[in-house]
């Protein structure tokens, strides 16, 4: 079935629309959702989705969206698949009054933003954009982010639900709709009703270069060091003050420094502190710990375990407490049960014309958590690029792919059923 020959793609309208709303998450915030703009974002796609015909969306409490696309197979055996990606942005860059630019038919020069000449998107930065010519590529105006990461995925959904609803003549069975919030700031799932999904395989759309898939994603803990140390008049403090926020100071510092994340890639994981906040009295680090290898993340813990032990024996009066928590897992573990759900996603990306390339992530998806809830959940490409920064971009032609694979996926469904 040649789809791109019979469809006509809704889906750059639809992301323009998206990327105006301002949606970004706070991970300060202790709601569900983090932020309540995130909301408004989720009542304009319930509305659309309503007037494609999927009567049953809605908006829960928690700001998850949910619908149905109905089945059209006169098979009762098709198994229930869903689409999932999230509405919020990050909030490492500005996501609000967002200026959407395309540059029509990308010459291969670098592209310089109107809002800001500093910002300067280049292919040897970019190597995708090698691939790229002759396309359309959208930016922001270089004062914010784009916000593709994820709304080209919420458009590509979107816009899949439209072309099912026009197109009878694709085969499917139910397909769920799923459009979380929070899922920068790692509460993406936290609400999610699994029950309510009725799914047995997930797909979220939120990965990078057309033709990439991927089954693997970062295990993550996080980990808490609290420092306690002395604190006294600084006026009298010879002999007696131990610093709580030098001696978190020298801790970071000793820590490997070919465990940081700017020294590793591939395979290999890292030890991250991303946040310390205190005073002479207490100091706390924030660390985040990942690697494909779960049992990784224990010899991390105890890294920062020994490394605490050696800097705290120069301040006998000090004394620390380290909590680790378990943030999700490596969703290969959870999709190798059930290979079919990859293999279809790769036989849906060739079916769009493209080199079908199974990756790993070093990252978490909704669907590292999504899978290890009872629905395995691979990560297919929505296109986008330079996540989280004024620099973020994806292509129309990329948007378009993502479309056409989403429809082959459920079609291949339907025929294997």
């Amino acid at each position: 079935m040649n789809l791109n020959s019979m469809l006509k793609f809704t889906v750059t309208e639809r992301f323009l629309r998206y990327v105006a709303i301002d949606t970004q998450s706070d991970p300060s915030s202790d709601t569900c959702p983090s932020t309540g703009k995130q909301k408004n974002l989720g009542r304009l796609l319930v509305n659309e989705l309503i007037a494609l015909g999927l009567q049953d969306a809605h908006m829960d409490q928690y700001g998850y969206v949910y619908a149905t696309v109905p089945a059209n197979s006169e098979k009762e055996n098709v198994p229930v698949i869903c689409f999932c990606s999230h509405m919020d942005t990050s909030p490492d860059c500005s996501g609000q009054n967002v200026v959407p630019v395309i540059h029509r038919n990308y010459d291969g020069r670098d592209i310089v933003l109107p809002d800001d000449a500093t910002q300067v998107i280049r292919m040897a930065d970019h190597p995708d954009l090698k691939n790229q010519v002759g396309n359309d590529i959208v930016t922001a105006s270089g004062a914010t982010l784009l916000g593709a990461d994820n709304k080209a995925g919420l458009a590509e959904i979107v816009d899949a639900c439209y072309q099912l609803m026009v197109h009878p003549e694709i085969k499917h069975g139910a397909i769920r709709i799923l459009f979380t919030p929070d899922e920068e700031i790692g509460r993406g799932v936290d609400k999610v009703d699994i029950d309510k999904l009725g799914a047995f395989a997930g797909y979220t759309i939120d990965g990078e270069s057309a033709g990439n898939m991927e089954n693997e994603t970062f295990s993550a803990d996080g980990a808490k060091l609290t420092i306690h140390g002395v604190s006294t008049h600084p006026g009298f403090a010879k002999g007696k003050m131990e610093s709580a926020i030098k001696i978190a100071g020298h801790i970071i510092a000793a820590l490997p420094h070919d465990l940081s994340p700017e020294m590793t890639e591939g395979k290999h994981g890292f030890i991250h502190p991303v946040n310390v906040q205190g005073h002479v009295e207490t100091a706390v680090i924030d660390f985040i710990l990942r690697d494909f290898d779960e049992h990784k993340l224990e010899e991390y813990a105890e890294i920062i375990r020994e490394t605490a032990d050696a800097v705290m024996a120069r301040f006998p009066a000090s004394t620390y407490e380290l909590e680790v928590k378990p943030q999700y897992r490596n969703m290969k573990k959870m999709l190798d049960k059930h290979p079919q759900i990859v293999e279809y996603g790769m036989e849906a990306i060739k079916r769009a014309g493209l080199d079908a390339r199974l990756c790993s992530i070093r990252g978490g998806t909704d669907g590292s958590r999504l899978s290890f809830m009872g629905l395995p959940c691979p990560n297919i490409f929505a296109g986008e690029h330079a996540f989280h920064s004024k620099q973020e971009w994806v292509s129309v032609q990329d948007m378009q792919k993502a479309v056409e694979t989403i429809l082959h996926l459920c079609a291949i469904w339907e025929e294997k059923a």
